[in-house]
């Protein structure tokens, strides 16, 4: 990724790319928040029947979080990897460090994770989180159901339930 080129801001879809509802979140790898909430959506998405789509937007509430950067940014440097990258780090939200950000990448097979290999693609995370700025995002996690904030609990039957979906 350069500078010049553009920044996808769906670049990072768990479920079926095509699937009719999609549900952002922004989020933030230390925050017990999105912790608790990231297996309630990975079981949503999961059970949606390829209805449903999960897109994950970085939000580091670095002031308050301070390994919640170089999480994002070591996620961002696991590519392909991102998801598996993702679940590491919300297991181990207490282990942040950059060695511990190096172990999760050789873990799952992705290269650099921290330094100067991992400050690339920080423009993505500025860009995640600007956008969630102009949505008027604060805390987290912060979800929208096509572009509509959810306001409701990040719970299973309740999110199901907005949604519209059985089970």
């Amino acid at each position: 990724m350069s500078d010049a080129d553009p920044i996808d801001p769906d670049r990072h879809v768990y479920g079926e790319a095509d699937a009719p509802v999609t549900l952002v979140e922004y989020g933030d790898f230390e925050c017990p928040y999105c912790g608790a909430a990231a297996p309630v959506l990975r079981e949503l998405i999961d059970g949606s029947g390829g209805q449903v789509r999960l897109v994950y937007r970085h939000f580091p509430l670095f002031t308050v979080h301070p390994f919640a950067l170089t999480a994002a940014l070591a996620a961002e440097a696991s590519g392909e990897l991102f998801w598996a990258m993702h679940d590491l780090l919300f297991t181990h939200q207490h282990l942040l460090a950059d060695a511990d950000l190096d172990t999760y990448a050789r873990t799952i097979g992705a290269g650099d994770v921290t330094g100067e290999a991992a400050q690339r693609f920080r423009p993505a995370i500025e860009a995640d989180y600007a956008s969630g700025g102009d949505k008027g995002v604060r805390g987290t996690p912060t979800l929208f159901i096509d572009g509509v904030l959810y306001t409701g609990r990040v719970d299973l039957r309740e999110l199901r339930s907005t949604l519209g979906l059985r089970r």
